[in-house]
């Protein structure tokens, strides 16, 4: 799950102190909560680079930098998901001044999935809680569903077919020898933390979970994505795209769309009613019913 590098953005603004993990690639024009991206496995920052374009206009858009690729190449990549998780939240400290929204796709749906815990028991640095007022989980199973098809333990040539086969690397790439080389010891780490990953069943936000995925994404079964809504205290929805895993790219309008309204009712829903007519009962997403609270196994 890897893309191809991109050439860097003409704006890039950092904090002191914590430019290698964070980064905010378009000033913020409005007062919507904090967008929080989480990439893919193998990816980087600037894979959303296009969301942030396209939402910086509302809201504060900020994309998390794992180590091992791109600017950051020579550091070494983190192979467990919980002590990456830990390492997001001690970067993230500079800005938990307002409203958050986490958003991730694949490995980084779990990882903003662990992230969304661990604030939930943080305090902001001028004292009280974190306000975390939703997370959008997309393209990745249940936390509880262990998701490990050994793509960590395949070799470099195995490796490479998998990233053709879930089409998100241009073909070109996948015979540049002098790229793989790049971005194989990260993707392996990546897919390595991800796959030994699972989550606590037992394990729930407070806050509201939104879920979305490819209709013809053969490595996701619907089921376990439902079991998603078992991870929140608060309202749970689905939305599904036409695409396969990245249809992300294919998607971007439509993309774009969901996670602004997404937004909006993040912020002006009730995370703890369960009045039908709050601004988070989805009633017009999806073509899986919202559910609130909780959902059938």
């Amino acid at each position: 799950m890897t893309t191809a590098p991109a050439t860097n953005p003409t704006t890039t603004t950092h904090k002191p102190g914590h430019d290698g993990w964070i980064r905010q690639y378009h000033e913020p024009g409005g007062d919507g909560p904090t967008l929080v991206c989480f990439p893919h496995a193998g990816g980087s920052a600037a894979t959303y680079h296009s969301l942030s374009a396209n939402l910086s206009a509302g809201n504060r858009v900020l994309l998390v930098q794992y180590p091992g690729r791109q600017d950051r190449l020579a550091e070494q990549p983190v192979e467990d998901l919980r002590q990456l998780a830990d390492q997001v939240v001690e970067a993230l400290t500079p800005w938990l001044d307002g409203p958050l929204v986490l958003f991730g796709h694949s490995m980084g749906s779990v990882l903003a999935y662990e992230v969304a815990l661990r604030l939930e028991r943080r305090e902001r640095p001028g004292g009280g809680p974190v306000d975390l007022v939703g997370v959008i989980a997309s393209g990745r199973g249940a936390p509880s569903v262990r998701q490990d098809r050994g793509v960590h333990l395949m070799d470099d040539e195995e490796l490479t077919a998998e990233m053709g086969r879930l089409s998100g690397t241009p073909s070109v790439l996948l015979s540049d020898k002098d790229f793989l080389a790049t971005v194989i010891p990260a993707l392996r780490a990546d897919f390595k933390a991800v796959e030994t990953y699972q989550g606590d069943p037992d394990g729930s936000l407070r806050c509201p979970l939104a879920v979305y995925w490819g209709d013809e994404d053969g490595n996701l079964a619907a089921a376990d994505m439902r079991r998603w809504g078992l991870h929140t205290r608060s309202r749970f929805s689905t939305r599904l795209f036409r695409g396969g895993h990245f249809y992300l790219q294919d998607r971007e309008r439509e993309v774009v769309g969901a996670v602004r309204d997404d937004l909006d009712a993040f912020a002006a829903g009730d995370p703890e009613g369960d009045d039908d007519t709050s601004p988070f009962s989805y009633a017009h997403c999806g073509r899986i019913p919202a559910r609130p609270k909780k959902v059938s196994p």
